[in-house]
């Protein structure tokens, strides 16, 4: 498959993975740069052994982890993330803004299987990338969209 193929076909799918991590649109639109850069460098070393989608989520979690982890470093208070200057499909809609927001507040683990999951991404190749067994996976996934779903009904009746 060709880099340019690749990109077309996954950076919606990254982008979202990395919304779900910092919730912030212009932050997550760097990460995804930065992921499909490590694709397109690494392209020619990738060996087959998982799909190619499972190898551009695990770059995709391990970039979204790293920054996540730099930001905590950085930053000695927690300020509010600013979500208007999000455009595109996030540009009006209130309701995919507080699913990410509520989305943010998860375990990291929980926001990776989570953005997996919306991306339609097999239960196997989730666990192939988390490293847990697929039934695990499901637990997780069910026991994450309970929380996801007490936090919108909170958000519909306020």
């Amino acid at each position: 498959m060709k880099f340019e193929e690749i990109y077309q076909n996954y950076w919606q799918k990254v982008f979202r993975l990395a919304m779900g991590y910092v919730n912030d649109h212009d932050l997550a639109k760097d990460l995804t740069q930065d992921v499909f850069i490590i694709v397109y460098q690494k392209l020619s070393t990738f060996n087959k052994q998982s799909s190619i989608g499972t190898w551009i989520f695990r770059i995709a979690s391990n970039t979204c982890l790293r920054s996540v982890e730099k930001r905590q470093k950085q930053q000695t208070t927690d300020l509010p993330q600013d979500l208007s200057s999000s455009e595109n499909q996030f540009e009006d809609n209130d309701q995919i803004k507080f699913l990410y927001q509520c989305i943010s507040t998860l375990s990291e683990i929980d926001r990776l299987i989570i953005s997996l999951e919306l991306e339609e991404v097999p239960q196997n190749e989730i666990a192939e990338i988390v490293g847990i067994s697929n039934g695990n996976v499901r637990t997780k996934i069910h026991r994450i969209k309970e929380k996801l779903n007490k936090k919108m009904l909170r958000y519909e009746y306020s």
